[in-house]
């Protein structure tokens, strides 16, 4: 179920941010394999120009990652609609995001109708991701910290999103799953990653698909202000 975002005027957009731009947007998703219309809404929905710089707006409804600062991007349109897809199968309520970034992902589960708590070890970017989530009216929950640690206090979660690369999966964010939930995150190094649906069992092994070959920015350990 979509949640109602607050459309401010700026949210609405015009010229390179305008509706048809978005539109064109979801079309390409589309045809580039994105099938779930609810993940397409969202994207349609989320003003993605209001969590970039502005001096990149006109980028923004392109399928590309842009900078955000700190070394850091905002995920292409298509990864994160993919990363969404997958998560749906399981039909998730209750969401962990690790690495709130500029809090474009965040902000598509919320618009989705899902309880997201997202951790983010860059202050700086939380403090404006969290900006954006009041502009929006989103109730997104977040905090400052390193996001190799998760969120054991409020686990478990129906599912986990991971949003930067780690050589390996991360056991401590594995133990934070529900039974039958699932944690998509890429895996790999600098020069090859790929994107993993992993899904818990009963049994407390994990069953893994594949899902594409994908670029993130490394995931680190410890907090910058």
């Amino acid at each position: 179920m979509m949640s109602k975002l607050r459309l401010q005027p700026e949210a609405v957009g015009l010229g390179m941010t305008s509706q048809r731009v978005r539109d064109r947007l979801v079309q390409r998703l589309r045809d580039n394999g994105i099938a779930n219309e609810n993940v397409l809404n969202a994207i349609r929905t989320v003003p993605r120009h209001l969590f970039i710089d502005e001096a990149l707006a006109s980028r923004a409804y392109e399928d590309t990652a842009l900078p955000i600062g700190h070394s850091q991007t905002i995920s292409q349109p298509w990864v994160v609609a993919r990363m969404t897809e997958a998560l749906l199968q399981n039909s998730p309520n209750k969401v962990l995001e690790v690495g709130t970034g500029s809090g474009y992902q965040a902000a598509v589960l919320a618009a989705l109708g899902m309880e997201v708590y997202t951790v983010e070890r860059i202050g700086d970017l939380l403090r404006q991701a969290r900006k954006r989530f009041r502009t929006l009216g989103l109730n997104v929950r977040s905090k400052h910290d390193d996001g190799r640690i998760g969120w054991p206090e409020h686990a478990p979660f129906d599912a986990i999103i991971v949003t930067a690369a780690a050589p390996a999966l991360v056991d401590s964010l594995i133990g934070q799953l529900a039974v039958g939930a699932s944690l998509v995150a890429p895996v790999g190094g600098p020069s090859s990653q790929s994107l993993l649906k992993l899904t818990r069992r009963a049994d407390g092994g994990v069953d893994e698909v594949e899902l594409a070959a994908v670029s993130f920015v490394p995931l680190l350990s410890g907090t910058l202000d």
